[in-house]
């Protein structure tokens, strides 16, 4: 079966039929950080998301060109930068490898290219000449160029191909300037702002003065330079739908540099939000987190990252710290298995279980049913936990168990846990409560695992013998 994703555009779930010829190569192009803050867990929900869809093509056999941008310049980061009396690069720099640092912490891969808008100036000037050259755009007395929606729909074209837009209701034809505006407006949208005071020394030179690029309009030029005029997949969370989506296909697709019949991008993909215990994320209701944080709360990325992936990317999902608790003891139970069956295993090697990728693959290739994948792999821990209680393993069905969580792990993530260093104490305390057993002297063997607890530590039977394991 071939993977099949819900697509915004055509609001359907649809194969996934790359635009290669060849049927193989796929570009991918993801929304990255507005690098004016750290990122919040809302942002990490869509983040991995990415990641996934990224990890599963490359189990499917598809060669991947996976882009994520990076936003360094905008309305918010500007405003901070005139308030902290800084320099552009100075605070985007900090928060930019801040979100590379927390991307390497929830194990997601590093995209193939991470553009910085600022570095793409002379590719956003060269597409808004375009839409200027078409009559789709219009210079104004201060220098800002706009995008006009009537003159865009007056030549045919489609403005709300991804969200149903009433405009005999909706406020149409103003101008808004700044990069987010109500959706209630169907405006004409700023893609090149003159500079103005407040911009201090943000800006760069072009044909219609100094100034700095729209929000939206980067984007646009970014994923055309790198993936192409018409390209695969583009993600993103659904809170930019309406109007960073819609604005990108009409000033891309307006530029008419696709090939004919192609449109900007064939398939639209859109992560749910995320409430945080069951309220809208706020800083004011105390529910507001950014990885950091929830690191500084005692938990691991895997944690983080595996209760991320638990729910469907269109299910608004609901965060909480509980959940991590309950990610904690999932990853545990992965874990022990695990253990148990590298030390059954030694050097043997085996092949994956082409079954259990089989019922793995089927539930991602169904729209990423997660919760499908994530049920073939708990049933798969259940009878192999059973059969090494039967002791009915032996060494190379271990290392065949052992290379299909490889396999499944290489688009789940979520990895293994840190090895823990046994120290000599504690292990001199294991030998010696495994001889007095031996001895049959339960009463010093009683005591020395109760000792043993004392400072945190119990003694697992393990196919190998006992070993210590930490509380």
């Amino acid at each position: 079966m071939g993977l099949k994703l819900f697509n915004t555009l055509s609001r359907s779930v649809q194969e996934v039929i790359p635009l290669d010829a060849g049927g193989k190569k796929v570009g991918l192009y993801c929304c990255g950080p507005t690098v004016y803050d750290f990122a919040h867990i809302g942002n990490w929900r869509t983040f991995i998301f990415g990641d996934l869809v990224r990890r599963y093509l490359d189990f499917k056999g598809y060669a991947v060109t996976q882009v994520m941008n990076i936003t360094d310049v905008d309305d918010k980061i500007i405003r901070r930068v005139r308030e902290m009396g800084t320099t552009l690069k100075e605070f985007t720099g900090k928060f930019e490898a801040a979100f590379f640092d927390d991307l390497k912490t929830l194990n997601c891969r590093q995209p193939d290219q991470t553009p910085r808008a600022t570095e793409y100036i002379a590719e956003i000037i060269s597409l808004i000449e375009k839409l200027l050259a078409r009559g789709l755009a219009y210079q104004t007395p201060d220098g800002s160029v706009y995008f006009s929606i009537e003159k865009y729909r007056a030549g045919g074209s489609r403005y709300g191909q991804l969200v149903k837009l009433n405009f005999d209701e909706m406020r149409v034809g103003e101008r808004v300037r700044s990069d987010e505006y109500e959706k209630e407006a169907v405006a004409d949208f700023a893609l090149w702002k003159a500079r103005v005071p407040e911009d201090g020394g943000v800006f760069w030179p072009s044909p219609w003065g100094e100034g700095r690029p729209g929000w939206h309009i980067e984007c646009s030029a970014m994923s055309m330079k790198l993936l192409g005029p018409s390209f695969d997949l583009h993600l993103g969370g659904e809170d930019l739908m309406f109007p960073h989506h819609e604005d990108e296909i009409a000033q891309s697709e307006g530029a008419g540099v696709q090939p004919p019949g192609r449109p900007f991008v064939k398939h639209w993909l859109h992560g749910a939000h995320l409430l945080v215990e069951g309220k809208k994320m706020s800083k004011s209701l105390g529910n507001f987190f950014t990885l950091r944080d929830l690191l500084a709360k005692g938990f691991t990325g895997r944690e983080i990252r595996y209760l991320l992936l638990t729910a469907h990317y269109r299910e608004t999902f609901n965060f909480t710290l509980e959940g991590l608790h309950g990610a904690r003891a999932a990853l545990t139970r992965i874990d022990e298995c695990l253990t148990k069956l590298r030390e059954l295993a030694g050097a043997a090697q085996g092949n994956v279980d082409s079954s259990l990728l089989s019922k793995f693959s089927n539930a991602l290739d169904d729209d990423l049913n997660i919760s499908g994948a994530w049920g073939a792999i708990f049933e798969w821990v259940r009878d192999t936990n059973r059969k090494l209680a039967e002791n009915a393993l032996s060494p190379a069905a271990a290392a065949a168990a052992l290379a299909t969580w490889d396999r499944l792990d290489s688009v789940l993530g979520v990895g293994a846990p840190k090895e823990v260093e046994v120290p000599a104490e504690i292990t001199a305390l294991v030998e010696s409560r495994q001889a007095a057993r031996k001895a049959k002297d339960f009463k010093r063997a009683d005591a020395l695992r109760g000792e043993l607890k004392a400072k945190g530590w119990v003694i697992e039977d393990t196919p190998r013998g006992a070993r210590a394991k930490r509380l």
